[in-house]
């Protein structure tokens, strides 16, 4: 453009400094901040009558771009009239969290407001895990944009598997599954192992049918991991790590993006940690979703929006639930180290909190589970905890009438 203009510098560009948040996909924050200097004497236009939101969500979207460290400085306001303050939610736990966020949902469907009218956004796909589960498990029919569902995942298939055998040592499928990532077993292998199956199969019996397979260098370390996973005394989550143990060699292997594919699972043990028995936490996986959520493309069709943030730029809603906007989380580890990098995750806050027209929730979970530190206790958001008193209500769980 500089090249093309170069005789007469008449050039217009439109944009939004404060949702640059696609760094990933080649886009480059200092096109819109160097403009000026590339065209000296431009005039800047800001536009900053909103015609979307309340003026209590502007106020705190205005809020969490002011920190910005570099920005067209704006100030949204609307005509429209005073609204409720966007809440601040603490749920003791994520699947608190999930409860929360799926109670509100539907005493929000009850006054009136279709379910299409609301959504779920969240910093990285994993963080709706959970909530998934706990939708399912409420009939409530949801769409997720930007990531996999949770039980679409061909990782989470894999690690589940070799807990189902343990569950069920005649669950013909899972054993496939199991047998097919070992390497060097085929399809043929697979099918001798499942003639097995028969009434009064043990995973005892398994064990043994293994280890007098070929190929042994492969199927032993199967055979060790399921003995470990059926000794007793062993908590679930004790299991879910076992297996994951001997799963994430395989996992590097298979897949290229195994780095976000093992986020995925390690994610997998927050759910399992509030699950004491094994049975009870595979049967709430194995509930199917609402049949209803065949035709999405029906424009009177009613489902909920999960979405990555990424995901639901440029789309707006009357609800909007951001959950886990915990430090750590939101911003994302691997963004602490580099400036440009938290810069960007400032500007993803914002794009969150200005999809809302009229509601507005954020919450954190007070408790998580790290794989390696256990239970850990989680601190909001620097976004959201740098804010000025008053703009946030704090940790209510009715949803009053707009």
């Amino acid at each position: 453009m500089r090249l093309l203009a170069y005789t007469h510098d008449n050039v217009m560009a439109v944009g939004d400094d404060s949702q640059s948040i696609y760094s990933f996909r080649g886009a480059n924050f200092r096109n819109i901040m160097d403009f000026p200097q590339l065209f000296p004497g431009a005039r800047i236009i800001k536009l900053e009558e909103n015609y979307r939101s309340t003026q209590p969500i502007l106020d705190l979207a205005n809020e969490i771009i002011a920190g910005a460290r570099e920005k067209y400085t704006k100030c949204l306001f609307t005509r429209k009239g005073a609204g409720l303050k966007p809440r601040l939610f603490r749920p003791a736990s994520e699947n608190e969290q999930s409860r929360l966020v799926v109670a509100q949902i539907q005493d929000l469907h009850e006054r009136g407001t279709p379910l299409n009218k609301m959504a779920v956004l969240f910093r990285a796909a994993f963080h709706s895990f959970d909530l998934e589960i706990e939708l399912v498990r409420q009939g409530l029919p949801f769409m997720k944009f930007g990531g996999f569902k949770f039980m679409e995942s061909a990782h989470i298939k894999d690690l589940l598997a070799h807990l189902r055998v343990v569950a069920n040592p005649r669950d013909a499928m899972s054993w496939s599954r199991v047998l097919l990532l070992v390497p060097g077993v085929g399809k043929q292998t697979a099918k001798k192992f499942q003639a097995n199956l028969k009434e009064g199969f043990t995973l005892k019996k398994a064990v043994a049918a293994l280890a007098k397979m070929k190929p042994q260098t492969g199927l032993k370390p199967l055979a060790d991991l399921l003995e470990s996973l059926q000794a007793p005394g062993r908590t679930l989550v004790e299991r879910m790590n076992l297996a994951l143990a001997y799963y994430e060699p395989l996992l590097t292997q298979r897949y290229d993006d195994y780095p976000k594919r093992i986020r995925d699972l390690e994610h997998l043990l927050t759910i399992t940690a509030r699950y004491k028995e094994l049975r009870s936490f595979l049967n709430d996986l194995s509930l199917e979703p609402p049949a209803s959520l065949a035709d999405v493309t029906s424009p009177t069709h009613d489902y909920l929006t999960l979405s990555t943030i990424h995901s639901a730029k440029g789309l707006e809603w009357d609800a909007v639930f951001i959950i886990w906007a915990a430090e750590g989380r939101f911003p994302a580890y691997y963004s602490l180290e580099k400036e440009e990098e938290m810069e960007e995750e400032r500007r993803l806050m914002y794009v969150a909190a200005t999809r809302a027209r009229r509601y507005l929730a954020v919450l954190y979970p007070a408790v998580g589970y790290n794989r390696q530190l256990g239970m850990t206790y989680n601190s909001p958001s620097r976004f959201i905890a740098d804010l000025p008193p008053g703009l946030l209500e704090t940790w209510r769980t009715e949803v009053e009438e707009w």
